[in-house]
């Protein structure tokens, strides 16, 4: 893999990658394994002066695991017993030497492992800098090195999905079939710019239009994409929003299928706000129960009401719910004001009792939103409620879809969308016939966005943005 000028002189200065790095690869906390893992040329020579083999093997095989003791050279003690295995470049995570000690996972055992490979001439990992060296020497590009952090971060299976996608590299593979067309035009214009005399035909001048418009409305599918990519990726925070004694609490409880809430006929029950997350056909939710919204004189209350204000403000998705077992009041049309404008899905609850709303009545209030008739109480309507919050929120199933590219990272969206700026411009100057100069800047803007996404462009400060992200270990 080729990097640009730029990426290369940096990484043929940086006297950070000649050094070797280790760190605790697995959590902190008690459990059966734990690894310490080492990357760098010293990597071999740290393990020697540290371990002592219980067989008769007297070298590592490389990609072997080999059982022994790790000691402490100062006091000669054994600290416990360890697997080792030494990977041996290029075959490795980041295509150096690396070595991972796998010993017992206590908290204490682990840091006096680290601690003595720092004292042997190791040096501690940075957040992500095994990931950035497997970038920096060309084992994957940096749209697959961003998807390692999402895979660890996945909340859901379709989060996982989408993490998977752009580890495999389809982002990848898609960003440089781009490259290598707008190369190709690229070559016809600048062939045309250094022999004016040459003519080239019309047709093609269309043809390279056409071509570049295609390509637009690929880059407007993969922008498009991004908010449902967030989505999967971030998930989303929902507010469950009523009046008093609406159910809000019910629906929380059944929607986890826990007593997480405590439920009672007394209005005012829920004083404060409480957060879980669920799982909704593969997006996250925080779903939050706030308070019931009316007037009150208790203080208490009062401050509950003005939290659950504040979520339902800050929230990015709102279950409205209403008690089809009451008419409406004047409680519940402050609160049809508080939610103006917010995504939402209309909740008529309590459809186990005699109904005084009717769907109808509620879709004079809210003709464009869904509205789903439940009773949390009896655990009617559900799943019919799930249903429609993915619907609201997703188009299209991604379960279904594994291969359809869906762009979830932000940088990755700004930088298509600098790409598609620069060929709509260099469209509109084909149309107007604008001098060919012009026409090759955009295309080459766009081919240096394309090359950023890559990180065949990309700056040493983006790189530290992007890998400080990750945890130390990784």
């Amino acid at each position: 893999m080729n990097r640009g000028s730029s990426l290369n002189s940096a990484k043929k200065t940086s006297s950070d990658q000649e050094e070797t790095i280790a760190a605790i690869s697995t959590p902190f906390g008690e459990s059966g394994i734990g690894i310490v893992r080492i990357s760098g040329f010293l990597s071999e020579s740290i393990v020697r002066k540290l371990f002592k083999s219980k067989s008769d093997q007297p070298h590592f095989i490389s990609h072997h695991f080999h059982y022994g003791e790790l000691i402490d050279p100062q006091s000669g003690n054994p600290v416990d017993e360890v697997l080792i295995v030494l990977m041996k470049s290029p075959k490795t995570y980041t295509r150096e030497d690396i070595v991972e000690i796998h010993c017992h996972g206590g908290y204490f055992i682990l840091q006096k492992v680290l601690e003595l490979v720092l004292k042997e001439g190791a040096r501690m990992a940075l957040p992500g800098e095994f990931t950035k060296r497997a970038f920096l020497n060309g084992r994957i590009d940096l749209t697959r090195a961003e998807a390692v952090v999402d895979l660890i971060r996945a909340k859901t299976q379709a989060s996982l999905v989408i993490a998977n996608q752009q580890l495999r590299g389809l982002l990848y593979r898609a960003m440089n079939e781009l490259r290598s067309r707008l190369v190709e035009r690229l070559a016809l214009i600048e062939a045309h710019i250094d022999f004016p005399e040459e003519e080239i035909e019309t047709i093609v001048f269309r043809e390279l239009g056409e071509d570049l418009k295609e390509m637009v409305c690929q880059m407007e599918e993969w922008i498009a994409s991004y908010e449902e990519g967030k989505i999967f990726r971030e998930g989303i925070s929902c507010a469950i929003v009523g009046k008093t004694n609406v159910g809000k609490s019910s629906l929380l409880n059944v929607l986890l299928k826990e007593e997480r809430a405590i439920v009672t006929p007394i209005p005012g029950t829920t004083r404060d706000i409480i957060e879980e997350v669920l799982n909704i056909y593969g997006i996250p939710v925080r779903l939050i129960d706030t308070a019931g919204l009316r007037k009150s004189v208790d203080s208490i209350e009062q401050e509950g009401v003005r939290r659950a204000k504040e979520r339902v403000v800050d929230s990015d998705f709102v279950l409205l719910m209403l008690d089809g077992s009451r008419g409406f009041d004047d409680d519940d049309k402050e609160i049809f004001e508080e939610i103006k404008g917010k995504k939402k899905v209309v909740v008529l609850n309590k459809n186990d009792l005699p109904v005084k709303i009717t769907i109808e009545e509620v879709k004079r209030f809210f003709p464009e939103d869904p509205i789903i008739s439940t009773s949390a109480l009896k655990n009617k309507g559900i799943d019919d409620l799930k249903k429609t919050i993915y619907i609201s929120l997703i188009h299209r199933d991604i379960r279904a879809t594994p291969e359809h590219l869906i762009v979830a990272n932000i940088r990755h969206k700004n930088a298509i969308t600098q790409v598609k700026d620069n060929l709509t411009n260099a469209i509109k100057g084909l149309e107007e016939g604008i001098p060919l100069e012009f026409i090759s800047f955009e295309i080459r803007s766009a081919l240096d966005a394309l090359g950023e996404t890559v990180g065949e462009t990309t700056t040493e400060e983006v790189l530290n943005r992007i890998f400080e992200q990750f945890c130390i270990g990784k």
